[in-house]
């Protein structure tokens, strides 16, 4: 049997944006649901985080989520197991109230399973274990279940210490991986960057969200059950773009040939190595405008410090979490820094949702 494994996929980022909405439906229309039904496949594991608040869900982003995936995976015959995540529950100490239960609770679709304690369940003939976020009120149940049950694989959505959350941001608080070493195969929710270290694989967010996702390849994944292999599937779209603009290489001849049709409706840095011709910029940023991006930021290069690779440009969430990490750093106080470090981390998180 092969399963569909997607997670962290925060319906309402960006305060409720319309625009990411669509960008999400295109992605399940175009890419997740036709190659399910391409490849025979009718069960899903969502392995944490279905949406963006904890507090409260927009009306317009719950019914998108149910229009734009639970609905048509009901439809489509699916058996969608929703493993709940730490953004998904109200409460940081409990997930007896969390966004699936609260919009579903009795009227579940067919195929709906909502995952709010640790448990274990047949997929073909694999038992698996499906962990939810671990706190306070599962923790006993978790524990226990980890170390009596004869499972191999584990589906959750952990916080673990030395994983990257985006790409080179590396968390150094939460649980040792050695926890779950008598699992072959761990796969987790949480951190949006994809990456693998032993017998854990984060599986990372299934499309970009913010410009700590730039250059960082997005997609979803198909685990056999059988073979115990893991296949990823590529998201082609991309949220965020960059432009490199230097007019000692194009001419007014280049200019007027681009195309940023592809750039439409996303959000575009456009980096400034050299700009001689004032008339020449402002016929490119007016061919780029017509595009029809949600957003132009314009960042200048002249003193040639290739910003174009440099992260403190590309990767703003990145960026962040590292100055607030630094700074915790050299504070001179006596307590565990680590907590403080995650206190941060956590409220960043909640901030960009803001």
């Amino acid at each position: 049997m092969k399963v569909a494994l997607v997670t962290d996929t925060h319906w309402g980022v960006r305060g409720d944006s319309a625009a990411f909405a669509d960008y999400f439906k295109k992605f399940y229309d175009n890419v997740f649901f036709p190659y399910l039904e391409e490849n025979n496949i009718t069960n899903v594991i969502h392995l944490g985080d279905v949406v963006e608040r904890r507090k409260f869900i927009n009306f317009v982003t719950a019914s998108r989520f149910d229009n734009d995936f639970a609905r048509p995976c009901s439809e489509r015959g699916l058996s969608v197991h929703y493993i709940i995540g730490n953004h998904d529950s109200y409460f940081k100490n409990t997930l007896k109230i969390n966004s699936m239960t609260q919009m579903y609770g009795d009227r579940e679709y067919r195929g709906m399973h909502i995952v709010n304690q640790p448990t274990e369940v047949m997929f073909g003939d694999l038992n698996m274990v499906l962990m939810p976020w671990m706190c306070q009120d599962n923790m006993e149940a978790s524990v226990d279940l980890i170390n009596n049950t004869r499972a191999q694989v584990l589906m959750g959505h952990l916080e673990l210490a030395g994983f990257e959350m985006y790409k080179g941001s590396v968390i150094d608080h939460g649980m040792e991986s050695s926890i779950f070493s008598k699992f072959d195969i761990v796969c987790s929710g949480h951190y949006h960057h994809k990456s693998s270290r032993g017998n854990v694989h984060y599986l990372g967010c299934p499309y970009e969200i913010t410009w700590s996702d730039y250059g960082d390849q997005k997609g979803f994944h198909i685990f056999d059950t059988e073979t115990r292999e893991l296949t990823f599937i590529p998201n082609p779209y991309k949220m965020f773009n960059k432009i490199v603009y230097d007019d000692n290489v194009l001419n007014n001849t280049d200019i007027t040939q681009l195309n940023f049709d592809n750039h439409k409706g996303t959000y575009v840095k456009v980096i400034v190595r050299a700009k001689n011709n004032p008339y020449w910029f402002d016929l490119f940023i007016d061919k780029l405008e017509k595009a029809e991006p949600l957003a132009i930021q314009i960042v200048d290069d002249n003193l040639n410090l290739d910003l174009e690779d440099d992260q403190d440009i590309v990767n703003e969430a990145e960026d962040t979490l590292t100055i607030l990490k630094k700074f915790v750093d050299m504070i001179d106080v006596s307590i565990d820094k680590t907590e403080i470090d995650k206190f941060l981390s956590d409220l960043y998180s909640e901030a960009q949702s803001v």
